[in-house]
């Protein structure tokens, strides 16, 4: 209908000044041209505008100051078609209204697509302003659900926390861990909610575990800000932006007494000042539980809090390769990141490449459109990690279970995990 309506048009200007149907065609096609590239925000003359919105002065500052300092390091000095990356880093402080306000300036200002953007709350929050603007969200620091698919044009880099959970549970189970004895702390939102369903998902699948499971299904259910989630199942739950753990310890006390199976792993999936003070807690009542986080807590400051405290029974999953890898990318990650270079600022490195990559697989002219296409259904090749997008919008499913040494945490093989239950 478009063409059709423009074919008119262009045979009525010929009549109209009477030039040449060559020159004409010529000109008014090249204004339609002009106007196209003109409405396509964020791409300049000598540069494209991409926005990253982050926590950076806030409880998880360590993950959006990661985060930026990796993407930074990638596409510093690199060029697409002649032009420049300008790449515009803003805080929200991990507040969704703040998230909001921001994308809203950023997206007037213009920009191109959005990058790297930290928090799971946070991504619920503009996931539909930035569908509204066809604008494309990529390499989130969120393992969330809502991601994949998600709402308008997003692409993934990372495995969700759901497949942490998930990873790290069969792992747990496989070395005679029963589920029966498996709790979580999460936060009281979407991105502890992810968590909830990797649990709900592994329990299903195993016998005898039907009632906790349509517990789980009843705390996942909850709507609402900040909803009455402890006391209801194998889960204990703190607000977001609090760092509390009483009353999810609780809770995870009191399914202990209703259940009659002691907690012997517990899952949490929180930010890392919440994820520190419940393992200090604990520690603190007297449990020996076994404690697992999952990516998005693991920072420098999580490392030093439960370091300087000598805590041990310890395990977490990572979503990137190991920082000693041989790949190509964490070789150069290492060089360009130095003493920064952490799980964190490597996800951030690989975001930024990844970028990089699909961008420079556009053989035409630079739009949201054309970048979209550049990456869907494809496998790219991002200095030597295998990103597949052939079956969804995710580039990995890659999950790493690591265990505390007493320093760091160290990778270590599935089978290995039966060895932390003996301790």
């Amino acid at each position: 209908m478009l063409m059709s309506n423009l074919n008119r048009v262009f045979v009525v200007l010929i009549k109209l000044i009477k030039l040449p149907s060559v020159y004409a065609a010529v000109l008014f096609f090249s204004s339609i041209n002009i106007q196209v590239l003109a409405e396509e925000k964020g791409i300049e003359k000598d540069t494209i505008r991409i926005g990253s919105i982050l926590d950076l002065e806030s409880d998880s500052k360590d993950l959006g100051g990661a985060m930026k300092i990796g993407i930074e390091a990638a596409i510093k000095g690199e060029k697409i078609q002649g032009k420049t990356l300008d790449y515009v880093a803003v805080n929200d402080f991990y507040s969704p209204e703040i998230t909001v306000k921001e994308a809203k300036r950023l997206i007037e200002k213009g920009v191109f697509a959005f990058l790297g953007n930290t928090g799971t709350p946070t991504a619920r929050a503009i996931l539909p302003l930035l569908a509204e603007n066809m604008i494309p969200a990529v390499g989130f620091y969120s393992g969330s659900e809502l991601l994949r698919p998600g709402v308008g044009d997003i692409v993934n880099f990372r495995a969700s926390y759901s497949q942490e959970v998930i990873s790290l549970l069969e792992a747990a189970i496989a070395s005679g861990v029963s589920p029966k004895n498996i709790c979580a702390f999460v936060q009281n939102d979407s991105y502890g909610m992810a968590g909830v369903i990797g649990l709900k998902n592994v329990f299903q699948k195993q016998s005898g575990m039907s009632e906790v499971v349509k517990t789980l299904e009843q705390i996942i259910n909850v709507s609402g800000e900040n909803p009455t989630r402890n006391d209801i199942g194998p889960v204990g739950v703190y607000a977001r932006d609090t760092i509390a753990a009483y009353e999810g310890y609780s809770s995870l006390k009191n399914w202990e007494k209703k259940s009659g199976a002691p907690c012997r792993l517990v899952v949490t999936v929180a930010t890392p000042l919440p994820a520190a003070n419940f393992v200090g807690y604990s520690r603190y009542k007297g449990e020996k539980w076994t404690i697992s986080m999952v990516s998005a807590s693991i920072t420098n400051n999580f490392v030093d809090a439960i370091k300087s405290q000598r805590f041990t029974n310890l395990i977490a999953t990572g979503v990137v390769p190991s920082l000693d890898s041989s790949l190509p990318i964490i070789d150069e990650a290492r060089k360009k990141l130095q003493d920064q270079l952490n799980d964190v600022s490597l996800e951030g490195f690989i975001v930024g490449k990844m970028f990089l990559a699909i961008i420079r697989n556009i053989k035409s002219d630079i739009t949201r459109s054309s970048f979209v296409k550049a990456v869907k259904g494809q496998v790219l090749d991002v200095g030597g990690l295998r990103l597949d997008f052939t079956n969804d919008n995710q580039g990995s499913d890659f999950v790493q279970i690591a265990a505390f040494n007493g320093e760091d945490f160290k990778p270590i093989a599935p089978q290995q995990v039966a060895e932390l239950f003996k301790q």
